[in-house]
């Protein structure tokens, strides 16, 4: 189906669904009737707009800002909320304080073998305190930067805000890398220590995080020290390390948390790009939760007593994302620590019957899983379910259809959330009181001065062109760790005065928006986002390789594979057969499986332009059969029709 085409309608809200949206309670104090002047008063009157989020919001501070923004360094370096003073994690202790708060569940952990752990709103504040103290007792200080490598569940979720009680920089690192895709993000960020995790169990099989950890350690002279919650297995905790179980015993009663500027950092979380090494986005306490709190309440209408669950590894955007989303609007934040299909597909749906979720959010790679599962998949009791979400990359409208006909029983709406690591929270996304198009998002997310624009940044409806943000919003990386000229680089110079921000897109002319995938060369794999300069310098490292290209392919099951073209060494006398599956293995050592490249080539060459830059755009468009545009860079044919004879078909 034709995105231009009028698209399947799965969600109609009735009088009653619209008058309940968190959107229409907004209009109601804002005194606005119509949702379009909504959202024009939004980016037009930018300050009345937010007092009156934070006000909603119950957001806390210790010292009120005098303002909403300082815009005096440019438009990509914006402060916001000058003069105030807060902590985020204040306001998710609030909810200890409200009726009937104290008692409610404010994370319930699953593990893979069923064992369950669970801490209300009235024990969360006490034990993210005794932590935070542990944790300053082991010398960690405000604005150290704090590698964590765990596990999705309570102790991620618990080590997350303590290290923002504190002060400190937590840098999130996903639980499946290899130990370079490790040392890459905490040298370029100067990581002073590690929460970690010796390991865990995934399909029954012992994934040892601790070997990964000491393979690290030897290019990381900067790490001091780690910090161990032992999950058995035979574990030794070298020498200077020091015990999670020891620190959490802390006494933090009484403990007051840091009082930070709101453009101070909380996170530095990393995202690959095209080029060079992982971009560490800055990310701090008046922007990231704020922006959260926000799209949680008016998109994934998130309440106070709701049960929320998302399966998200916290080394990812999505794992601090599915965290803020529950805890900052008072809702039971249910975790999952294990594979989604384990012991069989029914694993989601009887998740969400144990737990009673309301809120069930997932990646379209899991979507497709389970549709291609339909039995199995919706097993469990699934009546709890009030809302459905997915993001993190493209969803077809048929998978988008599947999930709000199964597992939302067709009463669910499913809200379509685009944003990424550099923006927090939404771009795009949907709100309940308008109707929804499968795969689709009715709406730009408020506040949000977004548009689709062409090469020369004029603004684009029925055509594709280029994600954009006219001004600065809440929510956007505050520049690349200690990096602000890639930074500018990368969304700031490509047009002046736009943030460009890499997705292409589409507006109709009926106000809804569909996303079209990237427009550079970065890939997604499983919902991961990866550059391949980073694949390909791993890739580069095997003897007998010489040079190397990484490209996306489209996979129905998968979103993308991974698809790697390599060079051998001249004089390079071996099989093409087995140095293949070596560098195949190798990758996957060393950056983790979820990079291990799914298919690889061996050619003579690669198409470069004529100042030697491999064109990976060409490349990926040959061998996927695409027009192949513009070929006037191009500096040697020959390379191009070698990698269009691998797909069988004519060379051009």
């Amino acid at each position: 189906m034709s995105h231009t085409e009028p698209s399947h309608t799965t969600w109609v809200p009735d009088a009653a669904a619209i008058e309940s949206a968190n959107a229409s309670v907004l209009m109601k104090r804002l005194g606005i009737a119509d949702y379009e002047r909504f959202l024009e008063f939004s980016t037009r009157k930018p300050q009345a707009y937010w007092e009156t989020v934070l006000d909603y919001l119950g957001f806390v501070w210790k010292a009120p800002p005098g303002a909403l923004l300082d815009d005096s360094a440019g438009a990509p370096f914006p402060r916001w909320f000058p003069g105030g003073r807060l902590n985020w994690v204040d306001t998710v202790f609030r909810w200890a304080d409200t009726p009937g708060g104290a008692d409610r569940p404010a994370i319930v952990s699953e593990r893979e073998d069923g064992h369950v752990d669970r801490v209300s709103y009235g024990q969360l504040p006490g034990r993210v305190r005794d932590l935070a103290a542990g944790l300053a007792s082991a010398g960690i200080r405000r604005g150290d930067r704090v590698a964590m490598l765990m596990e999705n569940g309570l102790e991620a979720t618990l080590g997350f805000l303590a290290l923002s009680h504190l002060g400190a920089i937590v840098v999130p690192l996903f639980s499946g890398f290899g130990a370079d895709a490790i040392v890459s993000r905490l040298e370029s960020c100067g990581a002073r220590a590690m929460l970690a995790s010796t390991g865990y169990r995934r399909r029954g099989a012992w994934v040892d995080m601790a070997r990964v950890v000491k393979q690290a350690r030897a290019d990381l002279p900067t790490l001091e020290f780690v910090i161990w919650k032992d999950s058995g297995e035979g574990f030794q905790r070298p020498e200077g390390d020091l015990a999670w179980a020891d620190l959490a015993a802390a006494d933090g009663h009484g403990r007051e948390s840091a009082a930070m500027d709101p453009n101070d950092p909380f996170m530095v979380i990393y995202t690959s790009g095209t080029t060079g090494r992982p971009k560490g986005c800055v990310h701090v306490h008046g922007s990231f939760p704020v922006k959260v709190a926000h799209d949680s309440a008016l998109h994934l209408e998130v309440n106070p007593g709701d049960v929320f669950s998302w399966p998200a590894d916290m080394g990812w955007i999505a794992g601090s994302l599915v965290l803020g989303i529950a805890l900052l609007r008072g809702a039971t934040l249910v975790c999952y620590n294990g594979a989604p299909d384990f012991p069989d597909w029914s694993r989601m749906s009887r998740l969400i019957e144990r737990h009673r979720v309301t809120h069930y959010g997932s990646a379209p790679t899991l979507i497709r899983g389970l549709a291609s599962h339909p039995e199995q998949a919706t097993e469990g009791d699934l009546s709890s379910v009030r809302l459905l979400a997915t993001g993190g990359e493209v969803i077809a409208p048929e998978h988008a259809t599947w999930f709000h006909r199964h597992m939302g029983q067709g009463r669910a709406p499913v809200i379509n959330f685009t944003g990424g690591t550099e923006a927090s929270g939404a771009l795009l996304s949907s709100v309940t009181r308008r109707p929804i198009a499968a795969g689709a998002f009715n709406t730009i997310s408020p506040g949000v001065h977004l548009d689709v624009v062409d090469s020369e940044g004029r603004s684009l409806t029925d055509q594709v062109g280029e994600l954009a943000l006219r001004a600065p919003f809440i929510g956007m990386t505050q520049s690349f760790w200690e990096d602000d000229e890639r930074y500018l680089d990368t969304y700031w110079r490509t047009q002046p005065g736009l943030w460009i921000h890499g997705d292409l897109a589409l507006r109709r002319s009926d106000g809804s928006f569909f996303i079209l995938g990237r427009s550079d060369d970065t890939l997604k794999l499983a919902g991961k986002r990866v550059g391949p300069a980073e694949i390909e310098e791993v890739v580069i490292e095997w003897p007998g390789v010489v040079e190397a290209a990484a490209i996306g392919v489209e996979d129905a099951a998968k979103g993308q594979r991974l698809v790697v073209f390599i060079v051998p060494a001249p004089g390079y006398q071996g099989s093409t057969d087995r140095l293949e599956t070596e560098v195949q293995r190798y990758v996957g050592d060393k950056l983790g499986r979820p990079f291990q490249p799914s298919v690889m080539h061996t050619v003579r060459q690669l198409p470069k332009t004529r100042s030697s830059k491999i064109m990976r755009r060409v490349i990926r468009s040959a061998y996927c059969g695409q027009p192949l545009g513009d070929l006037s860079a191009l500096d040697n044919p020959a390379a191009l029709d070698e990698i269009i004879a691998l797909t069988g078909r004519p060379a051009h």
